[in-house]
C-alpha cells in the first residue's frame, strides 16, 4: 500500500506579494512600460507556464539582486484552440476558448508576483506601476482568499 503525504496549508507560507494589473496592452508592451517605471529589467522566460493541456501563459522575470527580490509577471489569460463538436453546418470548425490562470479573478489581465525576504512597500510599487501608460488599475491581491492559489506556484 502506498503512503499518502499531505502538505498542510500552514506549512506553505506566502513569501510573496501578488499585484493584479488591468491593462489593454499586450504582454511585451506592458513589460516595456514596467521596465521604465520600475527601473527594472524584465525578460521573457524561454518557456511559458503550462497549466493544462494547451493552456500556456507568458511569463517574464527579473532578479533584483540589489533589493534581494525576484519578480515575475504572468498573464492571466491564454488562448486555446479547440474543435467544435457539432454535427451540423460547422462540423470540424475551430473555436478559441480563453482559460484563466486564476479563474475567480477573470477580469485581471496580469499578475505581478514579487518574492521577498524583507519589508517591502506595496504602496510605493503600485504608485510606480500606475505611472505607466495604459495601466488602468493595480492593487494587491490577498492570496489566502484565492481558491486556486496553487496555480501561482511556478
Amino acid at each position: 500500500m502506498a503512503a499518502v503525504y499531505k502538505i498542510e496549508s500552514d506549512f506553505y507560507e506566502d513569501s510573496f506579494i501578488l499585484i493584479a494589473l488591468h491593462s489593454t496592452l499586450e504582454d511585451y508592451a506592458i513589460i516595456y512600460f514596467l521596465n521604465q517605471s520600475l527601473q527594472a529589467n524584465f525578460k521573457r522566460t524561454k518557456e511559458d507556464f503550462d497549466l493544462a493541456e494547451g493552456s500556456s501563459f507568458s511569463v517574464y522575470e527579473w532578479e533584483d539582486n540589489y533589493n534581494d527580490r525576484f519578480w515575475k509577471l504572468i498573464a492571466n489569460r491564454s488562448s486555446k484552440r479547440t474543435v467544435l463538436a457539432n454535427n451540423d453546418l460547422f462540423l470540424n470548425d475551430h473555436t478559441y476558448i480563453k482559460p484563466r490562470l486564476i479563474p475567480e479573478l477573470k477580469e485581471v489581465d496580469y499578475f505581478l508576483r514579487i518574492e521577498h525576504d524583507s519589508n517591502i512597500s506595496q504602496e510605493e510599487i503600485i504608485k510606480k506601476i500606475l505611472t505607466a501608460p495604459k495601466i488602468m488599475a493595480a492593487y494587491q491581491v490577498e492570496t489566502n482568499k484565492l481558491k486556486s492559489k496553487n496555480n501561482l506556484i511556478f
